[in-house]
């Protein structure tokens, strides 16, 4: 039997292999074209190597003005989202699983037509609403509708741990003299961390890599612009700079590798507990 299941094995790890081959290749790509010197950027036979790397596009990336600025930008919206998308996401969970209300399942409902409705439907009618707030130009017009975007996951996600924590463990932290708040935060939330975990990875790679909200919201103010929109900068009417678009992508990726790597423990339990719920 294990002979007769090794060449299935064989094939599917080699179809794992080439999948994984394809979807790291743009990665590969970016990161080269960053590296390459200008005349091989652009050339007429491209070459999937350089026997001369440079880091010329990297300097004119960072010799931009308002680089560090979108920088900044980009890391005060994500971060506000991740935070504030898990402390209400976690509260909202909550209530939807542990309380019976009127209008629960409804509400429930509402969250997932909520994620069935592309952004770019509502983004003008988003544009109009950031305008009566007099929120067009700040940093907040982006944070809402991120967060707006992120909480339906997050609470879906969310309810599932919740749910899998017996009501037993509450009934005892109470007897013990534990008020509410106390098991709120001191047994539940550390038990749906994970899951916390693994919505905030979601809500901080859409928010750090939006540019649809970031062009249509900041209209005229550069200073509040986030880090996509760098890469404007070297879309020029003459010639592009794409080694420099390269660069400025490979800065972009950094961040969320970084995250990504400093949450993956807890990401992988995290998508367990949703998949075993």
């Amino acid at each position: 039997m294990r002979l007769l299941h090794r060449p299935w094995r064989l094939a599917a790890e080699a179809f794992a292999l080439l999948t994984a081959v394809v979807v790291a290749f743009p990665l590969y790509w970016m990161v080269l074209s960053a590296f390459k010197p200008a005349g091989e950027v652009q050339s007429d036979s491209p070459r999937p190597w350089t026997l001369a790397p440079s880091l010329d596009s990297f300097r004119r990336v960072f010799q931009q003005e308002e680089f560090g600025r979108y920088f900044l930008n980009s890391l005060l919206v994500a971060g506000s989202v991740v935070v504030l998308s898990a402390l209400i996401a976690f509260l909202a969970a909550t209530a939807v699983t542990r309380f019976t209300f009127r209008f629960r399942t409804t509400l429930l409902i509402m969250f997932l037509v909520a994620q069935m409705v592309p952004v770019e439907a509502l983004t003008i009618p988003l544009f109009f609403q950031m305008r009566d707030f007099g929120l067009l130009n700040t940093l907040g017009a982006l944070i809402l509708p991120h967060l707006a975007f992120s909480l339906p996951f997050a609470v879906w996600m969310l309810r599932g741990f919740v749910k899998a924590v017996p009501e037993a463990l509450e009934e005892a932290a109470l007897i013990d003299g534990a008020g509410r708040a106390r098991f709120l935060w001191q047994i539940l939330f550390p038990l749906v961390f994970p899951g916390l975990v693994a919505t905030s990875v979601f809500s901080f790679i859409s928010t750090w890599n939006d540019f649809l909200f970031a062009k249509s919201f900041i209209i005229s103010d550069t200073s509040q612009s986030t880090l996509p929109m760098a890469l404007l900068l070297f879309f020029k009417p003459e010639e592009n700079d794409w080694g420099g678009i390269m660069a400025a992508s490979t800065v972009m990726t950094v961040p969320v590798l970084v995250f990504f790597v400093l949450v993956q423990r807890r990401l992988v339990s995290g998508l367990g507990g949703a998949v075993k719920d």
